[in-house]
This record gives C-alpha cells, sequence and structure tokens, in this order.
C-alpha cells in the first residue's frame, strides 16, 4: 500500500469526481493550496471548518547535538507550521478504526 499522496493523485481523484479537465483541475488544487499558503503567511492561523486548524510558531535559536558524534551545533530560529486536528476529524479516524 502507498503512503504517500502525490498532487498528480489529487488531480486524478478531483477529475473523476467532478468531470474538469486535469488543466482545470490541476490549476483548481494549485490555487487551493496557494490560497492556505497566503493566508497562513498573513494570519499565522488558518482554521478549516471540520477539519482543523494550521498555526505558524517560532522556535528560538537552540543547541543541538548529532547523536553520533555528539557535536553540538547551533539550530537557527525558525518557523514552524503545526496542526491541530478538529473533534469531527478526530471522531472520523477513530470510527475508521474500529
Amino acid at each position: 500500500m502507498r503512503i504517500n499522496l502525490t498532487k498528480r493523485d489529487l488531480v486524478n481523484l478531483v477529475y473523476m469526481q467532478l468531470g474538469f479537465s486535469k488543466q482545470i483541475t490541476e490549476n483548481l488544487i494549485d490555487d487551493f493550496f496557494q490560497t492556505i499558503i497566503e493566508n497562513l503567511h498573513k494570519e499565522k492561523i488558518l482554521k478549516i471548518s471540520k477539519f482543523g486548524t494550521f498555526t505558524i510558531r517560532q522556535k528560538k535559536t537552540r543547541i543541538g547535538r548529532n547523536p553520533k558524534t555528539k557535536e553540538e551545533k547551533i539550530i537557527s530560529e525558525r518557523y514552524v507550521v503545526l496542526f491541530r486536528p478538529s473533534k469531527n476529524f478526530k471522531e472520523f479516524i477513530n470510527f475508521q478504526n474500529d
């Protein structure tokens, strides 16, 4: 069983369900992802109802170690994206596993 879902897979799924051309479907998916990225960048939080919430959090500079060599390096300050699933999404996942 394949684990990854590629953009091509999404295009084919939407194409089969909606019947748009593959080019229109690909543009639709690109626009959808671009809208998510732009809103998340601008607002630092994005809630998709019945799916979950994406947030951007800033991580401070810290010291990290290479587990093999024990060499210490400074890990630079950066932003990370966090995802918190909605209650509906959690219930759906848990219902599917029973």
